[in-house]
């Protein structure tokens, strides 16, 4: 990835004060341990956790190795870059894969640092992925989508969002499709997996539970015996993932999808390990789930007041986040505010009226 900090993981307008320590809610039970490169570590009953390298801040994807009888299921995979393919050659020389090669990969979803090497390892191993259907075709979608052009539609959502001319040659400029760029080619046929299904894993029975904004259909995996829970993104302990409305769905509410997920998962029990995708496995779930639903529930507040007279996106950046917006991070932000916008719009409290092809926000107040 080519900037992992401002990938579609992280979000721009996480709340940086929060801490996530004991006091607040949320323990570390390894405390500071963490995996090496090429090694792993046992976390829980059959789960081991190991680290995938990716370039920049953001540093890592942690991918998890569950006991499968005389083999390994592997849950997400790193970039399709060498840097995490040297660390999968290296872990298949030690316990558990060097005895318990790969049967299966599970990707919780079709963010390219989660399945970018999933079509490698199943190639390798002749194993099968398993993914949800919305996950699997997004991103069957955009491994297949070969031009370098961008389209017309993404040029429109952009100006629609209050970008200048300016800003949008530079964004032109990058080309389009990078994502399968980091992704290596996915098999034709997956197995489907389904919210509420039971998926034996060796001994154990793994509950998938499916939450949906930062991406259509994410698949965790809740071991109710053993109370762990393996989150993806759904659940991050130190920072808030992107939710973000994108041109390829511009009516949609992500973020309505997101908090209504948020409160699915409140119903988990409280006491659960989660195994995040980002960070160290940490305890206090409800704690983690009630502030991400009130940074983003403060931030629509913080929006409708600024909407006293018409808006635009990116008039609302200073608003949504407190660090300058640059090129890098423009296509992120626009997201993000969007998806605040959009549920301003589907909860009654704004309007969007459209001149020249913008899109300008009022509050109804």
């Amino acid at each position: 990835m080519a900037n992992p900090v401002h990938s579609p993981d992280v979000s721009l307008a996480q709340d940086e004060r929060f801490v996530a320590t004991s006091h607040r809610g949320l323990t570390y039970p390894l405390g500071e341990r963490v995996p090496d490169v090429g090694t792993a570590i046992a976390v829980a009953p059959g789960v081991h956790w190991v680290r995938i390298p990716m370039a920049g801040p953001l540093d890592h994807i942690n991918c998890w190795l569950v006991a499968d009888g005389d083999a390994t299921t592997i849950v997400d995979t790193g970039l399709n870059v060498e840097a995490s393919v040297a660390a999968w050659r290296a872990l298949f020389a030690v316990a558990p894969l060097a005895s318990a090669p790969p049967a299966r990969v599970i990707c919780t979803h079709f963010h390219p640092d989660h399945i970018g090497l999933a079509g490698w390892l199943c190639r390798k191993f002749e194993a099968p992925i398993w993914m949800t259907r919305g996950e699997w075709l997004t991103g069957r979608l955009l491994t297949a989508d070969v031009r370098d052009a961008v389209p017309d539609e993404q040029i429109d959502f952009w100006h629609a969002a209050g970008w200048d001319a300016d800003q949008i040659a530079a964004a032109q400029a990058k080309g389009f499709g990078q994502f399968r760029r980091m992704v290596a080619p996915l098999p034709i046929g997956y197995r489907r997996i389904v919210d509420g299904e039971a998926v034996a894993i060796g001994d154990a029975t793994w509950r998938v539970v499916v939450g949906s904004g930062h991406c259509p259909e994410h698949a965790c995996l809740w071991n109710a015996r053993d109370g762990v829970l393996i989150a993806g993104d759904q659940v991050l302990p130190r920072i808030s993932s992107n939710v973000s409305l994108t041109a390829s769905e511009p009516e949609a509410d992500p973020l309505g999808e997101w908090l209504a997920s948020i409160e699915r998962l409140l119903q988990l029990p409280d006491d659960l390990l989660v195994l995040p995708a980002h960070g160290a496995p940490f305890t206090g779930l409800h704690a983690r789930l009630a502030a991400l639903r009130d940074e983003h529930r403060k931030r629509l507040d913080i929006l409708e007041g600024f909407l006293s007279e018409p808006r635009r996106a990116t008039d609302c950046f200073p608003r949504m986040f407190r660090r300058t917006i640059t090129g890098d991070m423009l296509g992120l932000a626009t997201g993000e505010t969007l998806a605040h916008l959009r549920r301003l719009e589907v909860e009654g409290r704004a309007v969007r009226d459209v001149r020249d092809g913008v899109w300008w926000y009022c509050s109804q107040a």
